[in-house]
């Protein structure tokens, strides 16, 4: 075995760039020794901190924090240091089953989902909703993408994963009454029941519902036919009605696949 390597054969052997075995030489974690021709040879010792310094960015240390540790290292430091990665072990396993959970529940509710029976209409009696929203006048697919965007980028920090958010949309019922489908008012995320903030609150109570699967642009048929399945059957409508995005594009990209959910609130006539 060698005593000395180069650092071309460094970088291949740990996968690490030069610009980086440089960098550790700059700030004085690593201590190469030169040739005659200036060139960078690595030692036993060299070797022995890199496998230290690529694990300890394996459990995100800082350099800083690295180049400390490799400067006193001791009985003491070390056992320190092991401590300070049994806690940053156990964060990573915690997010990880974190996020496990939360794959966990999307599949299974997309699973539920397209056990959905597309166009039939029911009640369903729902628990109160917490929801944050974002009022824009939507006219466009791409608008709605957009605008949803700029709903979680305003509230990143207290929603889960946003491939799991439930997302929602307020129909413009003021274009829909002059036949104009698929425009709306405003999107919104159903948060968790514990976050503290919440822009509205969709009241505990029987929601009139209806799935539909395809393109948006049928939506105002549809919710004509909700609307009117309401008048026949002696509900009052109460609110604006909105959709749900059961199955969107975070999960498809063919629009016929697509499964969104119109809601109302409704009541029974006789009970006002």
């Amino acid at each position: 075995m060698k005593d000395r390597y180069k650092i071309g054969e460094i970088s291949k052997l740990y996968g690490i760039g030069v610009d980086s075995l440089r960098y550790y030489e700059k700030i004085g974690a690593l201590h190469p020794h030169r040739d005659e021709n200036n060139y960078r040879l690595y030692s036993l010792k060299d070797i022995y901190k890199l496998s230290i310094i690529r694990d300890l960015l394996g459990l995100e240390f800082s350099m800083s924090q690295i180049k400390q540790y490799l400067d006193d290292q001791t009985l003491d430091s070390t056992a320190e240091l092991l401590s300070h990665e049994e806690t940053v072990l156990d964060e990573k396993l915690r997010r990880l089953n974190e996020q496990k959970a939360i794959l966990h529940k999307r599949r299974q509710d997309l699973e539920q989902v397209r056990k959905e029976q597309p166009g039939l209409i029911t009640v369903k009696t729902l628990p109160q909703r917490r929801c944050v929203q974002l009022s824009e006048h939507i006219t466009r697919d791409e608008e709605m993408d957009f605008v949803i965007k700029k709903l979680h980028r305003k509230y990143e920090t207290q929603l889960r994963s946003f491939g799991t958010q439930t997302i929602g949309a307020c129909f413009s019922m003021d274009d829909w009454t002059q036949g104009i489908s698929n425009v709306y008012e405003s999107v919104f995320f159903v948060v968790d029941s514990d976050t503290s903030d919440c822009d509205f609150l969709l009241p505990a109570g029987d929601y009139l519902c209806c799935c539909y699967q395809g393109p948006y642009e049928q939506n105002g048929d549809r919710l004509r036919e909700l609307l009117l399945y309401a008048k026949e059957n002696g509900l009052s409508v109460s609110g604006t009605p909105f959709e749900i995005y059961r199955i969107d594009n975070r999960d498809t990209s063919l629009p016929q696949e697509f499964l969104t959910e119109i809601q109302v609130f409704v009541t029974t006539e006789n009970t006002l």
